[in-house]
C-alpha cells in the first residue's frame, strides 16, 4: 500500500532550514487553503468530541487542518470513541464469552482490533502518530525529487 503524501506543514516540522524537509529539499506549500480550524459536528459522541477538543488546537497550531477537514477528523474521532468503548467493555466483560458453540471471543474484541486499524489510519493523514513523520520523511515526497540524486523513479 503506497505511503500517503506528508502535508507541508509537516514536512517542514524537522526541516533543515527555512521552506526545506529534513532531507533538504524545498517544500511545496502547495494550494493556498484558509486555514480555520473546523468546528466540530453537533452530532459527536462524548468521548468523541473529548478527543476533537484534545488534538483539534495542536492541529490548528501547525496549519494542518482547514474547514474541508471536518469530515475527516470527525471519522477520526468517533473511530477512537468507538475503540475506547470497545477496549472498556472488554475490560468489563473479558476477553471471552460462553456461548452454545463453547468459548469465544468476545464480539468487543474484533470491534477495538477494527476501529483501532481505522484510527491508526486517520491519524496517519493528521500526522498523530509517533511513525508517521519517520515513514513520510522517509518517503520524500514529490517535492524537490529533481533536486535529489537518491530518488528513484519507482
Amino acid at each position: 500500500m503506497p505511503r500517503t503524501a506528508k502535508p507541508a506543514a509537516l514536512k517542514l516540522i524537522d526541516g533543515r532550514s527555512a521552506g526545506r524537509d529534513s532531507g533538504g529539499r524545498k517544500v511545496n506549500s502547495g494550494p493556498d487553503f484558509k486555514r480555520v480550524p473546523p468546528e466540530p459536528p453537533e452530532w459527536l459522541s462524548e468521548e468523541a468530541a473529548a478527543e476533537w477538543a484534545r488534538v483539534l488546537p495542536e492541529l490548528s497550531r501547525l496549519d494542518l487542518v482547514k474547514e474541508s477537514d471536518r469530515a475527516a477528523l470527525a471519522s477520526y474521532c468517533e473511530a477512537w470513541a468507538t475503540f475506547v468503548e470497545a477496549t472498556q467493555t472488554v475490560q468489563r466483560e473479558g476477553l471471552t464469552i460462553e456461548a452454545r458453540q463453547g468459548t469465544l471471543a468476545h464480539p468487543a474484541v474484533a470491534i477495538a482490533r477494527a476501529a483501532g486499524r481505522e484510527v491508526r489510519s486517520w491519524a496517519a493523514h493528521f500526522g498523530l502518530t509517533p511513525s508517521t513523520e519517520q515513514a513520510l520523511a522517509r518517503s520524500g515526497g514529490d517535492d524537490g525529487d529533481a533536486e535529489n540524486p537518491f530518488a528513484g523513479s519507482g
